[in-house]
C-alpha cells in the first residue's frame, strides 16, 4: 500500500527506456489501476496531493524544480505537471516495475527525469541531476524505512533543498499515545475497505498478480519481488517524531499542514 518502497541497487535511466521496452502497452491504464489499487486503502489520496501542491505553490512558485522522493508510477510527478507546466521534476525510486510505468508515462518529456537508486545508499544523491531542489515531495512512501535510517534520510534531504524551499512527506504517522482512538479508526477504516473490496476493488497483492501477467511488466514485477519480497514495513512514527527530527536534520519549520484519521501530510521549511 505505497508510492513506492526503497531498498538495493543503484542505476540511472532517463523517462525514454519504458517506452522502448513497452511499446505498444498502455502507460495511462495502468497509471490508473494504480491510483484506484492506492485509493483502495487512501479514499482521500487526491486531497492530499491538492494541499501538497498548494503548499509548493505557495512557498516557492508555479515553476519549480521537484525532486519526487520514491516516486513509484509518478503519481506526484503527474500531478505536479499537470498544475504547473513549468515545473521540472527528478522521480527517483528503486523498484523497477512502478518505474517502466513511470518511464513509459513520461516518455518523451524533457521535465522528467526518472532515477534508479536506493535511498538507503548514502551515495544515492550523487545521482540526481542536480545539487539543489527547490521541494522534495513525497507520498505513501517512507514508512518502509526504520526510524534510523529515516533520520539519516532527513539530513540528506535537507541538504538537497535550498533555503527557502521544502519537503513535504504524507504518511502514516501513528501516535501511540491514544490506542482507543487508533483501534476504532483501523477498524472502520478495514470496515470500508472490506465493502469496497466486495465491490471489486483490486488489493495491493492482486494489483501485483496482474501486473505479472502483463508482458511489458512481467520482467520488471519480478525483478522487484527479487528486491523486496513481499512486504516490509518499517517504521511509523508520529508526526510530532517527524517534525522533531526535520528540524534537528537542518530544516527551520516543520508541521502538520493536512491530516485524515489515519495520515498526515507533514511541511518542512529550509
Amino acid at each position: 500500500m505505497t508510492d513506492a518502497p526503497t531498498t538495493t541497487t543503484t542505476t540511472t535511466t532517463t523517462s525514454t527506456t519504458g517506452a522502448e521496452a513497452g511499446a505498444g502497452t498502455d502507460w495511462g491504464a495502468w497509471q490508473e489501476s494504480w491510483d484506484r489499487q492506492q485509493e483502495w486503502y487512501m479514499p482521500d489520496r487526491e486531497e492530499r496531493f491538492r494541499i501538497m501542491l498548494d503548499m509548493v505553490e505557495a512557498l516557492v512558485g508555479t515553476a519549480p524544480r521537484v525532486l519526487d522522493l520514491a516516486c513509484g508510477t509518478g503519481s506526484i510527478t503527474a500531478r505536479l505537471l499537470a498544475r504547473f507546466p513549468d515545473a521540472l521534476s527528478t522521480g527517483v525510486d528503486l523498484d523497477p516495475a512502478l518505474l517502466a510505468i513511470a518511464e513509459g508515462t513520461f516518455a518523451g518529456d524533457d521535465r522528467v527525469t526518472l532515477v534508479t537508486a536506493d535511498l538507503k545508499d548514502p551515495e544515492w544523491t550523487a545521482r540526481l541531476p542536480y545539487d539543489s531542489y527547490d521541494a522534495v515531495l513525497t507520498a505513501t512512501a517512507l514508512h518502509w524505512l526504520h526510524s534510523e535510517p529515516l533520520a539519516a534520510l532527513y539530513g540528506q534531504v535537507a541538504g538537497l533543498v535550498r533555503d527557502g524551499g521544502l519537503f513535504m512527506n504524507a504518511d502514516h504517522m501513528i501516535d501511540d499515545s491514544t490506542p482507543r482512538i487508533n483501534a476504532a479508526e483501523r477498524a472502520q477504516r478495514h470496515l470500508r475497505m472490506d465493502q469496497a473490496k466486495a465491490a471489486g476493488a483490486l488489493d495491493w497483492a492482486e494489483w501485483w498478480q496482474l501486473a505479472a501477467q502483463d508482458p511489458a511488466l512481467a520482467g520488471p514485477t519480478a525483478r522487484r519481488f527479487e528486491i523486496y519480497g513481499e512486504h516490509a514495513d518499517g517504521d511509523m512514527p508520529s508526526a510530532a517524531w517527524h517534525a522533531r527530527v526535520l528540524r534537528e536534520q537542518g530544516f527551520g519549520e516543520a508541521r502538520a499542514v493536512w491530516c485524515s484519521p489515519s495520515d498526515t501530510l507533514l511541511l518542512a521549511v529550509k
